[in-house]
């Protein structure tokens, strides 16, 4: 007589357990997520590993999606399966693996949260004029005059700035350009940092490190969380935020 699925699955538990050594805490975890697969088949009359079949995974999926459960464990759910049904697989028991290519219901993503009013003042507030104090202000008031992405911006060119329409050409994404407005107090924080940018031959970086070269998208984040501590905001500021 075929072994029923809760032996089937109490063998691969003792398997983790002894032959992969897995830590009582992971096998508690596999077994938790086995248990509510158990269960699940119990409901349907799946009594063997056999007779479950990749629609019954994703109605196991499904299900657990309408309970409200987050993506995270309905992933790690259908991990533990799959893990379960190749471990039989491997030992010729079933013919096919129910549970591969069955993904969990995408989750929405959460928004950056943007910064309150009060908050961005004091990021931008000025603070220092030195060649850097002036890149940074720039870089930062840019960011939210024009809501540029962090790669946008450390893209940009000399020549990309059209002074005359307020108006600044963007490479985004797969190459692609779009004209955004910019507002007049980035100008004028962008007309300040022009007059003290250092210069390198052949740089047509708009923002530029000391030495005159094009300032990478790291530093430029280091530059505005360094912007935020000074400015002793409670959180670590990023350019989606702005």
């Amino acid at each position: 007589m075929s072994a029923s699925l809760s032996q089937q699955i109490a063998e691969y538990l003792d398997y983790l357990r002894t032959v992969r050594q897995y830590s009582p805490h992971t096998v508690s975890a596999y077994g938790r997520d086995l248990e509510r697969l158990r269960a699940f088949c119990e409901r349907l009359g799946l009594e063997q590993a056999g007779a479950v079949h990749p629609a019954h995974v994703r109605q196991f999926a499904a299900e657990m999606h309408r309970e409200a459960k987050q993506g995270r464990s309905i992933q790690r759910a259908l991990s533990a399966a799959r893990s379960f049904f190749r471990f039989l697989g491997k030992q010729g028991r079933i013919a096919q693996n129910p549970a591969d290519g069955v993904q969990a219901p995408r989750q929405d993503r959460k928004l950056p949260r943007a910064l309150d009013t009060d908050t961005v003042e004091l990021l931008l507030k000025q603070q220092g004029r030195s060649p850097i104090d002036l890149r940074d202000q720039a870089m930062a008031e840019l960011f939210y005059s024009s809501g540029l992405r962090l790669s946008e911006l450390a893209a940009l060119d000399l020549g990309d700035i059209d002074k005359a329409t307020r108006m600044v050409t963007v490479t985004g994404k797969g190459r692609k350009t779009r004209t955004v407005p910019v507002g007049r107090v980035a100008l004028e924080a962008l007309r300040a940092w022009l007059a003290v940018r250092p210069l390198a031959e052949g740089e047509t970086a708009l923002f530029s490190s000391s030495r005159g070269r094009r300032i990478c998208v790291r530093n430029i984040q280091e530059r505005l969380r360094l912007r935020g501590r000074k400015a002793q905001l409670r959180e670590n500021v990023h350019p989606h935020m702005l």
